[in-house]
């Protein structure tokens, strides 16, 4: 079931949107996801989290650059997730951001999947 969006914010060069699915919270990433911008993405993955949405479908696809601390954001997200007993899924990156994760092995902690569309049907 989609609510519809239920909140979206932006700060600087990010875009954060969020919808629920089911017991999903699908959170759209947009823009650059750097030291700058971050706060604005842990704050809204903290607050699915605290509003009960321990799955968290993070949709990358629009998402055009990411640095350490986006990467940061989203491990963090993700342990909190886990003890809340859900967790992080990413959803289609862009190569640039994929490269990210790549080089930093960050993938093997993350379930990612090609598309949004796979993520949610997962």
């Amino acid at each position: 079931m989609d609510r519809g969006t239920v909140g979206s914010a932006s700060r600087g060069r990010l875009h954060v949107e969020i919808r629920h699915h089911g017991a999903s919270a699908v959170v759209t990433v947009a823009g650059e996801l750097d030291h700058h911008t971050a706060d604005l993405l842990r704050e809204s993955l903290e607050g699915c989290i605290d509003d009960g949405y321990a799955r968290l479908v993070v949709d990358c696809s629009p998402l055009e650059f990411m640095d350490s601390t986006g990467l940061n954001v989203l491990l963090g997200a993700r342990l909190k997730a886990e003890a809340a007993g859900g967790g992080v899924h990413l959803a289609g990156m862009q190569s640039v951001v994929a490269r990210v994760f790549e080089i930093t092995g960050a993938e093997a902690v993350f379930t990612v999947h090609d598309s949004l569309e796979a993520a949610l049907a997962d």
